[in-house]
This record gives structure tokens, sequence and C-alpha cells, in this order.
């Protein structure tokens, strides 16, 4: 990966009166050196669209329904995102698979629906506190991984990656460069047998991202961006990460 993605997930976050000019600052900082995106919630989506219209600026949603259509009320699917432009949609965020009891197969499965209509999914993976203190953060990863790429076969390498330790997401702690590397050098080695395209694929970094730690996590091998939570709603903070990753 030579260009990175930084890709700011609002998560449960906004409104009308503080989107626009959060969107506004975002859109004003450019050109970026990187790739920029913004997943917001549902009912912002289309303001996001519009606020970024005409500029290379990207946009996505934090979920998707693994369904194409049908008696699924709440749900979203691929092709609604798609219909106006979306770009991206997070799939299988620690908040999704702890909160809502998300499978791995499920995670995998919104992952195909997604690319089915176009749309990239950004696969979030990573462990628990517990995990990690019991030496299971590869295990762990290298399942969540797993059925993705098994389930989206010839078309994995069309995927993003986000290794987020969920010790470290909304905490304030942050795994060292060293730690995140080396999660990610894993991620990337079972790309790699997975795929003559593993390269291609973005493997992006979450958790306690902030732009004084950002340069650092960045300028790791196989860390390719930032997936970023809550200094995505702080437009100075978020242009600082963007600037740190496209240096």
């Amino acid at each position: 990966m030579t260009r990175k993605l930084v890709a700011g997930n609002w998560k449960m976050h906004g409104s009308r009166a503080a989107n626009e000019p959060l969107l506004a600052t975002i859109h004003q900082g450019r050109p970026y050196d990187c790739d920029v995106a913004v997943c917001a919630p549902f009912p912002y989506l289309a303001e996001v669209a519009l606020a970024f219209a005409g500029s290379e600026l990207r946009w996505g949603a934090q979920d998707c329904s693994s369904h194409e259509q049908g008696a699924y009320t709440g749900e979203v699917s691929a092709a609604m995102l798609a219909e106006f432009g979306c770009r991206y949609a997070i799939v299988g965020h620690s908040e999704r698979r702890l909160y809502h009891q998300e499978s791995d197969q499920l995670v995998a499965d919104k992952a195909k629906a997604a690319l089915a209509k176009g749309v990239t999914p950004i696969v979030c993976v990573g462990e628990s506190l517990a995990q990690r203190e019991a030496g299971d953060t590869e295990t762990v990863v290298k399942r969540q991984l797993s059925a993705v790429i098994h389930t989206l076969a010839h078309c994995a390498s069309e995927m993003v990656v986000a290794y987020e330790p969920v010790w470290a997401i909304g905490t304030g702690r942050t795994a060292t460069p060293e730690q995140a590397q080396a999660v990610h050098a894993v991620l990337r080695a079972q790309l790699r047998a997975a795929t003559a395209h593993a390269e291609r694929v973005p493997i992006l970094y979450g958790g306690s991202v902030k732009p004084d730690n950002a340069a650092a996590l960045f300028a790791q091998t196989d860390i390719d961006g930032g997936l970023i939570g809550g200094a995505s709603l702080k437009a100075d903070d978020f242009i600082s990460i963007c600037r740190a990753a496209g240096a």
C-alpha cells in the first residue's frame, strides 16, 4: 500500500447543527495526501454525501444488512446504500459483535452482501483485554478474518480490514505502534496465504488514534491508515490525523 486511508466512524453521535460545520471544515481541509472517508449514522448519510459532493472525499455507513431485501424491519440493505453513492460499510465492529451478538459468519455475510452491490466492506477484527492477556490475540483475529476470507473467496482482496483491539476503543488506551504492527503483520500474512492480491488490501488501525500518536502508528510497515472514532468528531483532530497519514 502506498496511499493510506483514514475513515472516520462517528458511531451514534451527530446532529444536524454539529454536522454542518464539522463536514465543512473537513471539506475545506482539502487536498489530502491520503484517501479520506466519513462513516456516519444512517439518518445523516445524505447530509455527508451532499457536503462531499464533487470532491474526492468519500463516505460510508456503519453497518449493512446481510439480506438483499425483505421483511427485516430496521435493517438497511447494501443495495439501498449503493443507490445513492455509498462507498464503504463498516461490518463486524466490536460494538456490533458485543451488543448485537453478531457472529463471525454474519459479519462475513454482511461483507459479501456489501461487495455484491459495489460497496466496500471495512471488516473489523480485534481482541478483548482478557483475550490479549491470555495470549489469544492472534487466534482471535485470525478466526474473525478467516470467516470473511472463506466467504468472499476470490473477492477477498476487495475488502478493507480494520484491526481494533477492543481494549483500546474509546478507553484512551492505545496499542503501541509495535503492538499494532505485530497484529497487522499477522493479518497481512493471513491475506497473503489466501489471495495473490493481499498487498492491495488496506489494513487500518483503530483504537484511540489521536493527532499525537497517528504518525508513529502510520509509519509501521503494515498499517495502511486508521479507522478513527472519537477524534473524527473534532475537525481539527481528524484533519491532523489525515495529514499524518499523508506525510
